[in-house]
């Protein structure tokens, strides 16, 4: 069978590799991908700056954003990426993985765990999501709307606090992850502001077919006049980073899930205090997602819109051409590598 591999570590060694048939265990799925979404985490794997083989091999099999169809019964599935590490510590042995305390957590595709970019992979069955047939293509978005299902889940929480407003809500990208960010906002029935720096085309275009509003320009200038009480930050990037946390209204909650380039940025870290001590701000990161969080993400799928999930996916590349889905576009939102079955 054909399979995504790269060597971590080294730019330039990503090919399409035959591999033998993988055999299920006892408590495995045997399932045939249907779709691969690709992401900035595999830019990077691809580019040598990140990911791990697995233990005693050379080649990764990547791809962690999964809709296969499992060979026995044909019903859809979604991978779960994360597994608990062997200690466990004590999040891992609650079924809390996401929240690994000692860092020996492993990840498909990522961290020494073959991910599910081959033919046919094996998965077990308690890492398995059910995806409605109805959703069909759009599955593949199960994995990253589950990462804002986790966002919104601790927003919520943080929300129960003794006096909290949640009204507005401002979110910093408009890539695929800032995009179900704001779908979940728009969901939870707020008012939902979405900045990036593309002037025309189909982001602008795709949030407000979402009926939120769209924003270009500077972040400051940005939440002064939204005057958010909510804040997700799904860029990275320092700056907006930084003026996340710094224009909110009282008692605002701000969640960063971009990861961001090492680099110098003067900020006055006193200044920065101040707003968040004297404004009672909460300010935390999220990474990751449990079965949980999978589940909360395919109800949010199944609950929105299919013709705005569909502008997501805005490119689809045969495998045999996969490299070519790493290439991002300006357009480009959501790119999925195709696996032809018969």
């Amino acid at each position: 069978m054909r399979a995504m591999t790269v060597i971590p570590g080294r730019p330039g060694s990503a090919e399409l590799t035959e591999l033998p048939e993988p055999e299920a265990k006892q408590g495995e799925l045997l399932v045939e991908p249907l779709y691969i979404g690709v992401c900035g985490t595999d830019r990077e794997i691809l580019d040598g700056a990140h990911g791990e083989p697995p233990p005693g091999r050379e080649r990764l099999v990547l791809g962690h954003e999964l809709l296969g169809r499992v060979k026995d019964t044909g019903r859809l599935v979604a991978g779960i990426v994360r597994r608990p590490d062997p200690v466990p510590c004590a999040c891992c042995a609650r079924g809390e993985w996401d929240m690994c305390r000692n860092g020996q957590y492993t990840e498909r595709g990522i961290k020494a765990l073959d991910g599910y970019g081959a033919e046919l992979v094996t998965i077990e069955e308690d890492f398995a999501i059910p995806v409605p047939d109805g959703l069909g293509m759009l599955g593949v978005l199960s994995e990253p709307s589950s990462i804002l299902a986790k966002a919104w889940e601790q927003i919520d929480r943080i929300g129960t606090r003794a006096c909290s407003v949640r009204e507005r809500v401002l979110v910093i990208g408009a890539g695929p992850i800032g995009l179900l960010a704001a779908l979940m906002g728009v969901q939870r029935e707020l008012e939902v502001h979405v900045l990036d720096r593309a002037t025309e085309g189909v982001k602008p275009e795709t949030v407000g077919a979402l009926g939120a509003g769209y924003h270009t320009g500077d972040v400051t200038e940005v939440a002064k006049r939204c005057d958010p009480d909510i804040v997700l930050e799904c860029t990275g990037v320092a700056e907006l980073v930084a003026g996340a946390m710094q224009h909110t209204a009282p008692g605002a909650i701000v969640c960063l899930t971009g990861v961001a380039a090492s680099r110098n940025l003067s900020v006055d870290v006193g200044a920065l205090n101040n707003e968040l001590v004297l404004e009672n701000d909460v300010v935390f990161g999220s990474v990751n997602a449990n079965r949980r969080h999978f589940e909360q993400a395919v109800a949010a799928l199944q609950a929105a819109d299919p013709d705005w999930l569909k502008r997501l996916i805005t490119r689809t590349v045969p495998l045999d051409h996969w490299q070519d889905a790493l290439e991002k576009g300006d357009d480009d939102i959501k790119v999925v590598v195709e696996f032809a079955h018969p």
